[in-house]
């Protein structure tokens, strides 16, 4: 086989390197850029161990939070759309005819996305390996830098996850200086997550709420055992995913917040639900500095909201088709139906009146990326501003737990009627395999593509997305052109690892 021997400059921009002299009590104040050379670190300052993590997180916030992320992945599932066809109709095309434009820049664009992330993993396991070395092994300090490395770890493999549940097989880079990269099969990917990144993490994190962390909303070895579930739920291996979210369940004292509205708003930041949350910060302060995710909530916001004195506006850019709103409807369905949808027409629970279509977008867009204005610091009025994404939830474990038990003939109720009693909808007994997908269906929804990996993973893309234009061969995008045309590489069969 030819060996490439280009460098991976053409999927990721310039390295970023790790490293920094400064430190704060709360990492997500860190600086992001970490511009102090990796040779120049001073690996001696052990103090100081925690700043390449820090980097990845920023890394997290900077790419998986940019805002075609959520225009392509949150919106394969049939009850979500891009929203627009006036600007980035590509995209709209994606996820209501599944019609795939590899040299589209968007789909580029999230493939980088998620590659930048692995970089910046690798670097900072290599800068957390230079500190090591001047820990002595068994010590408190040995175990902080092994607990550090399963963050880092954690947050790769989540990268990786996304890139095989998207783009199917996809390189796995090992290096930053690796120069060969053909694609693995899906299978060597998900190995690869388990068994090299998510079996170190779980071992080595402490075993805590992200709440509860030294540093307030790190992951913990719960997250790594939720983003194991997931892989083996794909997988369908029951047993692992009944064992690990039984774990979870047990020991992990996670619960749910009362207040579904509440949960994705200001009042819901790192709470006891939370297993993964990307961080922002204003300061508290009107102007100045402040840590975002940029466009990410902006992007899903309806066009304007009036209280008829202010005004809050997003793009249009994520929409709920009325086929689904309708069900949710049908469902008897309050709690989260105002919570997640934000109607033309209607009011918020704060009183603001949410504004029409345009005549180009849907009429109903995401309402768990809307912040009300009274929650915001005054002065920072950007849609979502200074609120938190969230990304793994508690709820989710008890699905996935309560769908574990059903397909291995146990009695799956709990989980279910735990997150329905939250939702203030009637517990059911002798809930069904189709009670628990219709529950995920409506409970995650809008949320990192995780109904349509469900429809998937059960056989029902057929079903549910045929008639759209979805045919097997869709299950995952084709891999950009632009990544094609320099690493020809890509192209090539697949090979297992």
């Amino acid at each position: 086989m030819k060996i490439l021997r280009k460098t991976f400059a053409y999927i990721l921009p310039a390295m970023l390197v790790l490293g920094g002299n400064s430190a704060c009590s709360d990492f997500i104040e860190i600086d992001p850029e970490n511009k102090v050379p990796a040779e120049e670190v001073d690996f001696t300052q052990t103090a100081n161990m925690y700043q390449p993590v820090v980097g990845v997180y920023n890394e997290v916030r900077a790419s998986a939070m940019h805002y075609i992320n959520a225009l392509l992945m949150f919106t394969r599932d049939g009850d979500v759309w891009s929203g627009r066809y006036d600007d980035q109709g590509a995209a709209a095309d994606f996820s209501r005819s599944f019609v795939y434009d590899n040299s589209y820049w968007g789909l580029n664009q999230v493939w980088i996305n998620w590659y930048n992330i692995i970089r910046i993993a690798n670097a900072a396991l290599e800068s957390l390996d230079g500190y090591a070395q001047y820990l002595t092994e068994g010590s408190a300090d040995y175990e902080t830098y092994l607990s550090y490395c399963g963050e880092v770890r954690t947050m790769r493999a989540w990268a990786y996850y996304n890139l095989v549940t998207n783009f199917g097989p996809v390189p796995l880079y090992r290096d930053n200086l690796q120069t060969e990269f053909r694609r693995v099969t899906v299978a060597s990917v998900y190995n690869y997550i388990l068994n090299e990144d998510l079996a170190f993490a779980m071992e080595h994190m402490e075993r805590m709420r992200p709440n509860q962390m030294v540093h307030p909303g790190a992951i913990t070895a719960y997250t790594a055992e939720m983003l194991a579930a997931k892989v083996h739920m794909l997988l369908g291996n029951w047993e692992e995913v009944e064992r690990l979210t039984d774990d979870i369940i047990l020991n992990g004292n996670f619960s749910l917040y009362g207040d579904y509205y509440q949960l994705f708003k200001i009042p819901g930041k790192l709470c006891d639900e939370s297993l993964f949350e990307c961080q922002v910060t204003d300061f508290g302060v009107g102007s100045g500095d402040e840590i975002t995710v940029d466009q990410f909530f902006n992007c899903q916001g309806p066009f304007s909201l009036t209280d008829g004195t202010n005004s809050l506006g997003g793009w249009g850019f994520i929409g709920y088709e009325p086929e689904f709103v309708a069900w949710a409807e049908e469902r008897g369905e309050d709690v989260r139906f105002t919570t997640s949808f934000l109607r033309a027409g209607s009011t918020t629970p704060e009183g603001w009146t949410i504004g029409g279509a345009n005549g180009t977008s849907t009429d109903c867009w995401n309402g768990k990326a809307y912040l009300p204005y009274e929650q915001m610091t005054p002065g920072r009025t950007t849609y979502g501003s200074n609120n938190n994404v969230r990304i793994f939830r508690y709820a989710d474990v008890l699905l996935m737990n309560s769908e574990a038990k059903i397909r291995l003939g146990k009695d799956g109720d709990a989980g279910y009627n735990e997150v329905r009693g939250r939702a203030g909808m009637p517990a059911k007994t002798g809930v069904t395999l189709d009670d628990v997908l219709d529950e995920r269906r409506m409970e995650l929804c809008g949320e990192w593509g995780y109904v349509y990996q469900d429809l998937v993973r059960t056989g029902r893309a057929a079903t549910v997305l045929g008639p759209k234009g979805w045919t097997e061969d869709k299950i995952y995008w084709p891999v950009p052109s632009t990544q094609l045309q320099n690493l020809p590489d890509l192209a090539l069969e697949p090979m297992e690892e």
